[in-house]
């Protein structure tokens, strides 16, 4: 085989499986990453000529066991190398361990590893960032390029992180049900701050940031193998999959924003939409609602609309507003704020969101919308105010670029 790009997914899709278990039997995280490293070193020049294995994550495990304890057996000097033949045989051995390595193996081994990531002990940059540099595999460049920060500043960031945890003397054991449950949103969260660091590139940040978007909807999957029946993962699935299905319509050709009701939706992508439609659907069934089936629900309304004017604003209102009930932010209600401008208009809205102004004096999006309302009830002035604002907290070019286009038209004739 002389291409050997076939070996590059398989190596990703095993990455979580194979860490987990190296970190479960050498509790150090920098030996399990290094140690699958060596490994994946090993399959790129053992795999073209014998093909990959029946189970990549197994070869993978076991490789990198092996050289986990080469290395560990190097830096102490003290205890002899292993038997050649046990180091050679790899097939044979692979073989015993597929036998050993069943799906609940690698279920206890990918939660554990997650769990460890979300340690309660980090901030949640440093928990997205240890859970991309480690379950995900991105490399610290590419990170730091998503955090838009500078590679050294990433690097320590890690470290940080990862000192932490050692020096927490973190358990990796089998997390209980008890643990589960009370990690789970941990780890649903840190799913979601992966894919909103992705989500809200914008400009030419897409195709470097994109990516994260696609690896978030992976680790949801992931979850949601772990979790079938729990419907908050159901709903955490289906509303990354129904967000990122309108990827291609959300810049031009210019990577200018196009608001959503401007998008040509002939470019979204309707496999993921059916996917996701069908995922919180079936949430919904359970009768147990969270946020983020909420969140999904108002996803479906827009993705369901084949008009933007078809939209139901009245329910997305409604949605918003249950919401706010589950989890009151003024984030939320600034949201809800947009909806009640579609189907109450844009004063009941100014009125909604100008109590918030305090707590939001520092987020672009509060005056980006506050903007835009003034400038439907024609109050230029306040709107032109309200868009310089936005500008001074875009948190990029293309969000700038989008603000003074609305400037442009307050400062034509015809407005």
């Amino acid at each position: 085989m002389s291409d050997i790009s076939w070996i590059d997914p398989l190596v990703a899709a095993a990455r979580p499986q194979a860490v987990a278990a190296l970190l479960r039997y050498f509790r150090d995280l920098d030996l399990a990453e290094e140690a699958f490293q060596d490994a994946c070193l090993r399959a790129l020049k053992n795999w073209p000529q014998n093909g990959p294995p029946r189970d990549p994550a197994a070869w993978l495990i076991f490789v990198g066991r092996n050289a986990a304890i080469d290395m560990v057996r190097r830096r102490s000097k003290t205890a002899p190398l292993p038997d050649e033949r046990v180091l050679s045989d790899l097939e044979d051995a692979e073989a015993a361990l597929v036998e050993r390595l069943d799906g609940a193996d690698y279920r206890d081994d990918i939660l554990r590893l997650l769990f460890v990531c979300c340690h309660p002990d980090l901030p949640a940059t440093q928990q997205v960032a240890l859970a991309l540099r480690i379950v995900s595999g991105l490399s610290v460049k590419q990170i730091a390029r998503a955090f838009l920060v500078s590679e050294s500043a990433m690097e320590q960031r890690i470290t940080r992180a990862k000192a932490r945890i050692a020096a927490a003397n973190v358990p990796f054991e089998t997390p209980g049900p008890v643990e589960r449950a009370e990690r789970l949103g941990a780890v649903a969260a840190m799913v979601y701050l992966v894919f909103n660091e992705g989500y809200s590139a914008s400009g030419g940040d897409v195709a470097m940031r994109i990516p994260l978007c696609d690896e978030a909807i992976r680790q949801s999957r992931l979850l949601l193998r772990l979790f079938p029946s729990e419907p908050e993962i159901m709903g955490l699935t289906a509303l990354l999959l129904l967000q990122h299905a309108r990827s291609r319509a959300r810049f031009d050709a210019d990577g200018a924003v196009v608001l959503l009701e401007d998008q040509d939706r002939g470019l979204w992508s309707a496999k993921m939409i059916a996917e996701g439609l069908a995922l919180i659907d079936k949430a919904m069934r359970h009768g147990r609602p969270g946020p983020y089936q909420i969140q999904a629900a108002i996803a479906a309304l827009h993705d369901r609309a084949a008009r933007a004017e078809d939209t139901d604003w009245q329910q997305i209102d409604l949605l918003y507003g249950a919401l706010e009930a589950m989890q009151p932010s003024p984030v939320i209600t600034l949201n809800r704020a947009v909806a009640v401008s579609k189907s109450r208009g844009p004063e009941a809205a100014l009125a909604m969101i100008e109590p918030l102004e305090p707590k939001l004096s520092g987020y672009f999006h509060y005056f980006g919308v506050k903007g835009g309302l003034l400038m439907q009830l024609g109050r230029h002035d306040e709107a032109r105010e309200a868009f310089c604002r936005a500008i001074a907290l875009a948190n990029s070019p293309a969000d700038a670029a989008h603000i003074r286009m609305h400037l442009d038209r307050l400062s034509t004739p015809a407005a």
